[in-house]
């Protein structure tokens, strides 16, 4: 059927179906061979599910050639045999009631009806057609896995980085690092064009874009040392991928990481048990010899003299109290140090990675959203740390308040261009606006002059008295040369709807309530608090407290062991969290996967709600394994949000936001007409959009006397 089906669309649309991008085609096919796709009356079902598509991609001239290209298109598909017949029926001036009078026993009993809808598919057709269908999902699926294979392969190529004691061994210590005329892509799509910038020793760069510019390519591209510039001594670590779970500690990870260490350490214990053995002179001399090593007592004290010397001189001692100081600053207690990294999630495998990071001090150290996993009290060390950190390093980070704390200077990719900007983020966003209005004035001053000129060249050109003065106002608008315009990044929006009805209070409350998963300790005890529609809270506390726990009580995803919590039955909850980005179908498009979730709502209505979250046009027709983390966080934000809920759950919303889309969320939050509980360390986000804390902690949740601020000098004061 899809055969039948992209053959009528190229025969219907002719050359220009051969100019349309792959997925537009291939999704009109798809909804056109849709077995139970309506083309109504004159083609008018079609126009209504493609015709808007058909104008946006060019396709069509505007809306009256659509309606012709959807009228032929029904008359195609209907000589093939793929438009059902519709059954005749008429419509009643007013309801009927067919047993009206009659006695109940005399009413007939339902009887099974079996409806015909035109002629069937044979099983030779229907298994065609499922062998057809097996065939895109695998294609689709193959899709998917050779982006992965690509991801894993690009992560393959890093060079491994290890603590380096002696930086002079392959040349001078690395300092500036400059890097000119690079270009960077993926998949054939230019992220960077003739990229030009200077990394001074020892300063803090924030990478700043838009999502999907190529923040993280650009990364790794360094990593893997693919830019010139990049002196080959120098040692880049990019954090961007967990450590793998074994049977290794956590605090062994990370020293493992100082293989010169581990090794010394290694031939320390075996030189040890060679002495040992001599002095014994028992008869396991030669197994532990090396091949050709002479067992003189004396030759074994030299070789261990050398070894303790190299590992005083590169302080071995110390590094296991480092290792420790650092993973206690991201939370690790001394018995989580201990557990093997199998038994950490994949948040504390990341933290892990970080630790190690932190413990090697690469020449260039590259973050890609550092704070994702981390709790307040893990933010502020990791604050602390870096703005300490003696050499230098690139973040990228959604976070503002962090960027200001610990960057020197602002890398900004946009339009395939990296432009360097000196200061902190808030000094970057002006320096921006400031640069942004003079290049504006400049470009509308140009482009008076020019007009002014070209008006009376215009009209005096053929004038043979002026024909001097037209000369020099030639040369004139050319000598004034071009300005650029000044391109803005599109607005970005977060459209939550409002719900249509309010219901009466209480419209969450709980009372007395307990939590403890089977088998395990009370969680939390008696909890009492409500949540209304006026209500805008943000949850704060260590992580591990339960404070997602906390969420999913109020959702009905979890009960309470004991006690009661009361939610209206006419409430609508909306949770985001990050199993809902996790869990979408990355071989679909958002487009799909919304109408999957939504069956027998019309397209257009999805669209446009996918529309008022920033997923517009072509992007809503992208395979989702092509998206950034925050294009995927507004489709998860389109799911939940459809029904128009009157209560919106965010468990940390902003960790895969760029900073404008952070804006934007705060913004849509502050307009949305539903109370909001949200669970984030993002100070910016908090004092935007909620107006109180809640404070978790043993057991309890209690307001917090106070702004994000106080709270954060509260645990300031007590670590």
């Amino acid at each position: 059927m899809v055969e039948v089906a992209s053959r009528v669309v190229y025969d219907v649309l002719g050359p220009r179906a051969e100019d349309l991008d792959k997925p537009i085609i291939d999704y009109i096919i798809n909804v056109l061979a849709d077995e139970d796709f309506d083309f109504g009356i004159e083609g008018e079902g079609a126009f209504d599910a493609i015709g808007e598509l058909l104008v946006d991609s060019g396709a069509v001239e505007d809306d009256s050639e659509g309606r012709e290209v959807c009228i032929k298109l029904s008359d195609k598909f209907g000589k093939h045999g793929l438009v059902k017949p519709k059954l005749a029926v008429r419509s009643l001036a007013t309801p009927l009631r067919m047993f009206d009078g009659m006695d109940q026993d005399a009413v007939p009993k339902k009887q099974p009806v079996e409806l015909q809808e035109g002629p069937t598919l044979t099983e030779r057709d229907r298994a065609k057609l499922e062998r057809k269908k097996r065939k895109d999902e695998r294609q689709r699926e193959a899709q998917y896995l050779m982006h992965l294979a690509e991801m894993e392969a690009a992560k393959e190529g890093m060079p491994v980085v290890s603590v380096n004691h002696d930086n002079n061994v392959e040349g001078p210590a690395v300092k500036d690092i400059h890097m000119e005329n690079f270009s960077v892509s993926i998949g054939g799509r230019e992220l960077i064009q003739d990229g030009s910038v200077t990394l001074s020793f020892g300063r803090h760069y924030g990478l700043v874009g838009r999502n999907g510019t190529g923040k993280t390519t650009f990364l790794r591209y360094m990593a893997m040392h693919a830019i010139d510039g990049i002196p080959k001594n120098c040692q880049i670590l990019h954090v961007e991928q967990e450590v793998v779970g074994d049977d290794t500690s956590a605090l062994q990870c990370v020293l493992n990481a100082d293989v010169e260490r581990f090794q010394l350490l290694k031939e320390e214990a075996r030189l040890t048990a060679l002495q040992r053995d001599l002095e014994f002179e028992t008869a396991t001399e030669k197994s532990n010899a090396k091949p050709g090593e002479a067992l003189d007592k004396d030759a074994i004290s030299q070789k261990l003299e050398q070894v303790y010397k190299r590992l005083e001189f590169i302080d071995a001692d110390s590094a296991e109290s480092r290792a420790a100081s650092i993973l206690a600053g991201l939370s690790f207690t001394p018995e989580m140090q201990r557990k093997a990294t199998k038994t950490f999630s994949g948040g504390w495998r990341m933290r892990i990675a970080l630790a190690r990071a932190l413990f090697i001090e690469p020449d260039l150290l590259l973050l890609d959203e550092p704070t994702n996993h981390l709790d307040l009290h893990a933010v502020l060390w990791l604050e602390t740390y870096l703005v300490k950190w003696p050499k230098t390093f690139i973040v990228v980070s959604h976070a503002r308040e962090f960027l200001n704390t610990v960057v020197t200077d602002i890398l900004h990719l946009q339009a395939q261009k990296l432009t360097a900007y000196k200061g902190d983020y808030d000094t970057f966003e002006r320096t921006r606006e400031e640069q942004m209005k003079n290049q504006q004035k400049a470009f509308d001053s140009s482009e008076k002059a020019k007009a002014h000129m070209q008006a009376f060249v215009d009209k005096f050109r053929y004038n043979a008295k002026r024909a001097s003065l037209v000369q020099s106002r030639i040369k004139a608008i050319e000598r004034l040369g071009t300005v650029d315009e000044v391109i803005n990044d599109p607005d970005y929006k977060f459209e939550f709807p409002t719900p249509d009805d309010r219901p009466g209070a209480p419209i969450i409350s709980f009372s007395d309530a307990s939590f403890g998963y089977p088998g395990g300790p009370l969680l939390f005890k008696n909890l009492n608090f409500g949540i209304d529609l006026d209500s805008r809270v943000a949850m704060v506390g260590p992580n591990g407290i339960g404070k997602s726990t906390i969420l999913k009580l109020i959702s009905g995803e979890l009960q309470p062991s004991s006690g009661t919590v009361f939610r209206s039955a006419k409430v609508r909850i909306a949770v985001f969290s990050q199993h809902h980005v996790d869990g979408l179908d990355l071989t679909s498009n958002p487009l799909l996967y919304m109408m999957r979730c939504y069956p027998g709502v019309p397209e257009q209505k999805l669209r446009s709600h996918l529309g008022s979250l920033g997923v517009t046009g072509n992007l809503a027709l992208q395979p989702m394994y092509t998206l950034s983390g925050g294009q995927k966080s507004r489709v998860a934000f389109a799911k939940i949000t459809f029904k128009k809920p009157h209560i919106i759950l965010l468990d940390e919303p902003s960790n895969h936001l760029d900073l404008d889309a952070v804006e934007a969320l705060i913004q849509g939050l502050v307009l949305f007409q539903g109370g909001v509980l949200m669970v984030s360390h993002d100070e910016h986000l908090i004092s935007g959009s909620v107006g109180e804390l809640w404070a978790v902690s043993d057991g309890k949740i209690a307001p917090f006397a106070g702004d994000f601020q106080d709270y954060k000098k509260m645990l300031k004061s007590s670590t």
